[in-house]
């Protein structure tokens, strides 16, 4: 007997280290890319996020007037019709900014990132006996995502894995209640960003592929009547918005405006960065893993499918094509260890939010932050304008109007981020004018505005400073206002 306790502790150490070893990995995991984004402060320097200001000031206003927006606020266009489906999300951004100022933009953003880590690692199969696979899955779409922006896209990256989560859960198990969570899911979803339709159209894809393959017997899938009261909850629970069905008739316009080849994000991956090859990589793996389990899963082969090619199309759509590709990947019913221990899961849920606790702590002070927003946004500009009640009409640069509408709010903008507000041939005209494709007089909205604002580095500024019914009123290292003649 006392020959084999040394053997049993032996036996032991291993487990015990094995297991630590996998709570200090998931604390890196889910920790590390909020402490980096609380030291650099990405989501404050970057214009890639100029339309968190706008969210912002609707936010605001719905704070204010306890209401949602109707009419084109903030804007000269006032008198268009306008809706915003991503008003919960505002919602949230206006309530934090008031309790934390510019704290609450970097904040939003580590809380976004460590959700990306902790549902990209349960996709990956990490708490199913597949620890490491999943492990570098998540780590993997945390850099290929990691310049995504702290906006309403966000709250459908999230989403959209945990909807995946669900239904490869039932498929595997077969639980139909595992899927009752889906209509909570998409009543949020719909009020917070427009792509929940992404979703709604995998769902549809999910039942399809369900229906079609019953005829195998497939005992997962004989709860083929249960699927279709899903489907109906969760397109009834879409369309309980302030706005009823008009997000769907938002999404789809947007989704096929002509105006798309104005915005660089909309673009094709131009292949000239490491994530975007990282990116190809991950979904030839996806396909190449279906292809050795000779998967005939033809709800799998759609989802994989449809997401690189809207993907590949669209870099604002990479986030599709990656978490799917996560959850092909990690689909695997075989085990090739014993799951994640669920006081291991605590101990490394416990050890991240310390670690994200104290990176929060460690933010800089408020007035550091707003130094940081002075250096990327018109700060000093939209202080002169106001300070020397310089004439309207305004004319702005495209990605600072969602900034002077929170900043300047007493001056309405020519043009800002919001994508389903301003018509195709407005943005069409804006486009050509600040490229010099056609002459500044032509667009009505910059001929007739008797303030102006661009960047520095602005080819239109800098013509128009040389032009002689234009004055130079302001400038400084970010901005340049001009004035009118009259």
């Amino acid at each position: 007997m006392t020959s084999s306790a040394p053997a049993l502790a032996s036996r032991k150490t291993p487990a015990l280290s094995v297991a630590w070893l996998q709570v200090s990995v998931l604390v890196v995991l889910f920790a590390l890319a909020a402490v980096i984004q609380s030291r650099t402060l990405s989501s404050l320097t970057s214009l890639e996020n100029s339309d968190i200001w706008w969210h912002l000031r609707t936010g605001l206003w719905i704070l204010q007037n306890h209401a949602v927006p109707h009419t084109a606020l903030f804007s000269q266009s006032e008198s268009l019709p306008w809706v915003s489906p991503s008003w919960a999300y505002e919602f949230f951004v206006a309530l934090s900014f008031k309790a934390l100022g510019f704290a609450a933009i970097p904040l939003l953003a580590m809380l976004f990132k460590t959700g990306l880590a902790a549902l990209t690692f349960i996709l990956g199969g990490g708490l199913r006996g597949r620890f490491w696979l999943a492990a570098i899955l998540s780590a993997v779409v945390q850099f290929v995502l990691g310049t995504v922006q702290p906006g309403p896209g966000y709250c459908s990256i999230l989403l959209f894995a945990a909807e995946l989560v669900l239904l490869l859960n039932f498929r595997r198990e077969g639980r139909i209640q595992r899927l009752y969570w889906l209509a909570p899911v998409f009543l949020l979803w719909a009020n917070l960003d427009l792509q929940f339709v992404y979703g709604i159209v995998v769902l549809l894809m999910f039942v399809i592929g369900a229906a079609i393959e019953r005829r195998n017997n497939d005992a997962r899938l004989r709860n083929d009547p249960k699927l279709l009261w899903v489907m109906a909850a969760c397109i009834a629970a879409s369309v309980v918005t302030p706005y009823f069905y008009r997000p769907y008739v938002e999404f789809f316009r947007v989704l096929t405006s002509s105006a798309n080849q104005y915005f660089p994000e909309l673009h094709a991956m131009s292949f000239h960065r490491p994530q975007d090859y990282l990116l190809l990589l991950l979904a030839m793996s996806a396909f190449l893993v279906m292809g050795m389990r000779h998967s005939s899963d033809l709800f799998q082969i759609a989802l994989l499918s449809g997401s690189t090619a809207l993907s590949f199309h669209s870099q604002s759509n990479t986030w599709l094509v990656a978490l799917a590709a996560v959850a092909v990947i990690g689909d695997d019913n075989i085990t090739t260890a014993q799951p994640l221990k669920t006081r291991g899961s605590v101990a490394s849920i416990i050890l991240a939010g310390a670690v994200v606790l104290v990176a929060i702590l460690c933010l800089p002070p408020r007035q550091t932050l707003a130094t940081h927003v002075a250096q990327a946004y018109p700060v000093g500009a939209s202080d002169y304008i106001r300070e020397h009640a310089l004439p309207q009409p305004l004319f702005n640069a495209a990605e600072w109007g969602g900034f002077l509408a929170w900043y300047l709010p007493d001056y309405p903008v020519a043009i800002d981020g919001r994508r389903n507000l301003y018509p195709d041939d407005f943005v069409s005209q804006y486009a050509k004018a600040m490229n010099a494709e056609v002459r500044y007089t032509d667009f009505p909205a910059m001929a007739t505005a008797r303030t102006l604002i661009f960047p520095k580095t602005s080819l239109m500024g800098q013509a128009l400073r040389t032009v002689p019914s234009y004055t130079v009123a302001y400038g400084d290292n970010v901005a340049m206002v001009l004035v009118r003649k009259d």
